[in-house]
């Protein structure tokens, strides 16, 4: 059957998959900001995690996977570190270009080689160097520091990025400890649920059908990207999906313009290239997960 060709190994499908995981990503951005409109990006953020955590858990539940875990302090430093950095994103994409905001989300893979090296005891080479001052640069170039027109919203997918290395660097400890990935998912949906709830009363406005419904669609999003990641692994290699990445940009690009008229400026255009050029430096050899699509 024409489905089954989809399940199977081979790079082509591992393509499909990987492309598969950056439209997702952009779509859960369009449909953030348009929730941002009238409500909170804390309430947004808190039903992305509800709807994620409820779709999980109606999996581990139905199949009967155990989720005992000797790692419930990583999982919720992780999670806490994930509720911020998460409805960080939720905020920025209401202030900022998508495009834009996707540029500097790529700094992520920059700041994983001081943290690598710190946390992961990684050696430091001159491509490590290399790339961090390539990628310093083109953020540089976004928040125009010496201009008058200092892009100060530019801090937030940037303090989103940073947050977002730390949370690979427990993914990293944990996958290294042989945590089962649906427990992760698991108890990072439970407690980023838990967490972001403590301050949902204080912004809470009732959501219209219509909101409710791309509320879902957000939660849901939010588990297809991992599934998807899921599948783009199985069917092929880390290295044939390292390069994909980028293409969450020319989406963000795409849905940027039909959605909301958005024309990236000359000077993202030159940052964004400086950023993905050191994060591909950065990202030879290295396969780390990506923070945003946890």
């Amino acid at each position: 059957m024409f489905v089954n060709w989809f399940f199977q190994s081979g790079l082509k499908q591992g393509v499909f998959w990987g492309i598969m995981v950056y439209v997702v990503c952009a779509m859960n951005d369009v449909l953030m900001r348009i929730l941002g409109d009238r409500l909170h990006f804390i309430e947004i953020s808190f039903f992305r995690f509800l709807f994620s955590f409820l779709s999980v858990a109606a999996i581990v539940h139905s199949k009967k996977i155990s989720i005992a875990s000797s790692m419930h302090k990583m999982h919720f430093a992780r999670s806490v570190v994930g509720a911020v950095s998460l409805t960080m994103c939720c905020l920025s994409v209401k202030l900022m270009p998508l495009a834009e905001n996707a540029s500097i989300l790529f700094s992520e893979a920059i700041f994983m080689l001081p943290m690598s090296a710190i946390f992961l005891r990684e050696k430091i080479t001159y491509r490590t160097l290399f790339a961090t001052v390539i990628g310093v640069i083109g953020l540089l170039i976004i928040f125009k520091p010496s201009s008058n027109n200092f892009n100060i919203n530019a801090l937030i997918p940037t303090a989103a990025a940073l947050l977002f290395s730390v949370q690979n660097i427990m993914i990293k400890k944990m996958v290294d400890s042989k945590e089962n990935n649906m427990i992760m998912l698991y108890y990072f949906g439970l407690y980023t649920m838990l967490i972001s709830g403590i301050f949902v009363p204080s912004v809470w406005l009732t959501p219209t059908i219509h909101e409710l419904f791309l509320l879902i669609l957000l939660g849901c999003g939010a588990n297809l990207l991992q599934l998807f990641m899921f599948l783009a692994y199985r069917a092929t290699s880390a290295a044939n999906l390292s390069p994909l990445r980028y293409t969450e940009l020319i989406f963000s690009v795409i849905l940027g313009y039909l959605f909301f008229g958005e024309i990236p400026t000359l000077t993202v255009i030159a940052g964004a290239i400086f950023i993905v050029c050191g994060t591909c430096v950065a990202s030879i050899g290295k396969h780390e997960r990506c923070g945003c699509c946890s």
